[in-house]
């Protein structure tokens, strides 16, 4: 079995080393070398693929076959060195799917902002026209996100936009999925609208400290209502919690004057609320995101899967 290639830990590390495409524990990437699968376990952060082993190697036709009903869809059985304890990346089906040699999921700030609304995802689709994309609707990760892929995509496709999710790009070599990458970005950055705001001049509440890169959430009227509506994306509500509350006693709080992290607050919910605001800072005044809703929030609260990435992560924060 081959090693992962430096090429694609060098890429794996720039997307997870760049807040506007990965947040903490977030987003995935996978290699192929024939029947086997290199791809990131599950609470690892991509940030750290070129200085820890943070990826797990799969048998792909096992995957493969996970993806279409046979397993439990975990993938833990199709993991092909059975003393590595990682469990690999609940989206390890869809990867395996992919026909493509490299293929990065990034929660790309850019494509978030253009993914949670109508009319945003109306405007993907004029910006990514010539490309070999798609949009695909919002499936709870794992399994039915695999099944909702795999009934829109070609052979040729590339570039897959999940609603209220993120990013898939693909191709056959590094450099290509690399490539592939820039040029969306490219077509779907959108600029900050909010203007920074001063740091709260009183105290946060007792056991919290403010999180200054957040202040517009609760001092710009738009962003504080949106703030609170909803959650737009998965690992907003795994991180986080459903929305953000006002009073304390949660991970987060939005006060009159800010946004405060309960002391402590692990790196991924750091990270996780200055991506709200970076997604709702861009979002332009006449498009109108949809949170997931109430059903959606509790499948990932009580999903075991993701209660596993929440203690990887606060392990490695601690």
């Amino acid at each position: 079995m081959t090693a992962v290639p430096a090429d694609f830990r060098a890429l794996s590390a720039r997307l997870g080393q760049d807040p506007l495409q990965v947040q903490g524990p977030g987003g995935n990437t996978s290699f192929k070398d024939g029947d086997v699968m290199w791809i990131k376990a599950s609470g690892t952060e991509l940030a750290e693929a070129e200085t820890k082993d943070i990826f797990v190697a799969v048998d792909r036709e096992r995957a493969k076959a996970e993806a279409m009903g046979a397993g439990d869809g975990t993938c833990k059985a199709t993991v092909l060195d059975p003393e590595n304890t990682l469990r690999p990346s609940i989206e390890t089906t869809f990867h395996a799917l992919l026909d493509w040699k490299v293929v990065a999921h990034t929660h790309s700030v850019a494509t978030l902002v253009h993914a949670i609304s109508a009319q945003g995802r109306a405007a993907a689709r004029e910006k990514l026209a010539g490309l070999p994309f798609v949009l695909v609707p919002y499936r709870k990760p794992g399994v039915p996100l695999t099944g909702a892929i795999a009934e829109r995509i070609t052979a040729e496709t590339q570039v897959i936009i999940l609603e209220s999710h993120g990013l898939v790009c693909a191709g056959e070599s590094v450099e290509a999925a690399s490539d592939m990458i820039a040029e969306v970005e490219r077509r779907l950055a959108m600029p900050v609208h909010v203007a920074a705001a001063p740091a709260p001049a009183t105290a946060p509440p007792d056991g919290y400290v403010w999180e200054e890169h957040a202040t517009p959430l609760a001092c710009d009227p738009r962003l504080r209502a949106l703030a609170l509506a909803g959650s737009y994306y998965p690992d907003h509500v795994v991180f986080l919690g459903a929305a953000l509350p006002t009073e304390p006693g949660g991970v987060s709080v939005v006060c009159a004057e800010g946004v405060a992290l309960k002391s402590g607050a692990t790196s991924s919910q750091t990270a996780m609320l200055r991506c709200l605001m970076d997604v709702l800072g861009r979002l332009p005044e006449d498009w109108t995101p949809e949170a997931i809703g109430l059903d959606a929030e509790a499948e990932l609260l009580n999903w075991d899967a993701e209660k596993y990435r929440q203690a990887l992560a606060e392990k490695s924060s601690a």
